[in-house]
């Protein structure tokens, strides 16, 4: 899935709510407080619904410029990326990108099937997301 939209907001404005978003789901997942300096590398282990587990890596993290991250499990591994390209002091545009690799034929039915029936969901949901973000400002 791929998604591109122009916000009425700064690059750095939009890239620090990101930070604080995933530095809040760190502190949350692992007990322990960490800075953005640290953010870049930091893997740690997160736990769903279903007493579900995922391995997540940050995997880069630029000011104001980009974020990605890789999540595994036993199903399949997931990689997203946030980049962040400003347009002016007021305006920037956020394109984000994921992809997934799923284990065993089953899984990759499966995974195919859920981002056929739920993929304009994900989107709008994605797009409400980035609109809430950009009237927080």
């Amino acid at each position: 899935m791929k998604i591109s939209k122009e916000l009425n907001i700064p690059a750095a404005y939009f890239y620090h709510k990101l930070v604080e978003s995933v530095l809040h789901d760190v502190s949350k997942s692992t007990g322990e407080v960490i800075n953005e300096s640290n953010l870049e590398n930091c893997e740690y282990v997160k736990e769903f619904p279903g007493k579900q587990y995922a391995k997540i890596k940050i995997n880069q993290l630029v000011p104001n410029q980009s974020y990605s991250y890789s999540t595994s499990t036993t199903k399949n591994d997931f990689t997203a990326s946030y980049k962040i390209e400003s347009l002016s002091d007021t305006m920037c545009v956020v394109a984000y990108e994921e992809e997934m690799i799923s284990h065993g034929t089953l899984q990759k039915i499966n995974d195919s099937l859920f981002r056929f029936i739920l993929g304009k969901f994900k989107k709008k949901r994605f797009m409400k997301m980035l609109e809430q973000v950009e009237s927080s400002y």
